[in-house]
């Protein structure tokens, strides 16, 4: 699949699928960016920052996005958060090209990244692409530019 993945903002409306999908498996996370967004705590508006869609005939099917680290700031430390693909489109590389595009992405604005996964899959993919696994507080994985 070719992915169309561009920069997004939190509506009601692109999310439904993605919030009612990822709250019925447990991924609270993605009724954290929800809730961010609406209160103003994250929108991924630092010039470093981004949040990413990927649209598969003009629906919104993965999200994800880099912001400053909330959980331990530092010059130059960012976070991939919010990573979610819908199941039936999982499997299909559009989870690394989202991943993929966040990197290329937070490489002019952050010295290292780091996230937190309790999915093997996600791991997996996320070690693939230069992330290693680390035993910090706060973080699974780790990858220094």
């Amino acid at each position: 699949m070719t992915a169309d993945i561009r920069d997004i903002a939190f509506t009601p409306e692109a999310f439904s699928a993605l919030l009612e999908e990822a709250e019925a498996e447990g991924a609270v996370f993605l009724l954290r960016l929800r809730d961010e967004w609406h209160s103003g705590d994250n929108r991924f508006a630092a010039n470093e920052e981004c949040l990413l869609g990927v649209f598969s005939h003009g629906e919104l099917v993965a999200v994800g996005g880099i912001s400053r680290d909330p959980y331990g700031p530092a010059p130059g430390l960012g976070r991939v958060r919010h990573v979610y693909v819908l199941k039936a489109h999982r499997r299909q590389g559009i989870g690394r090209a989202l991943v993929a595009a966040l990197l290329d992405r937070a490489k002019g604005g952050f010295t290292s990244l780091r996230l937190r996964t309790r999915n093997a899959e996600a791991a997996r993919v996320y070690e693939s692409l230069g992330f290693v696994r680390s035993d910090l507080p706060d973080e699974t994985h780790r990858l220094a530019f």
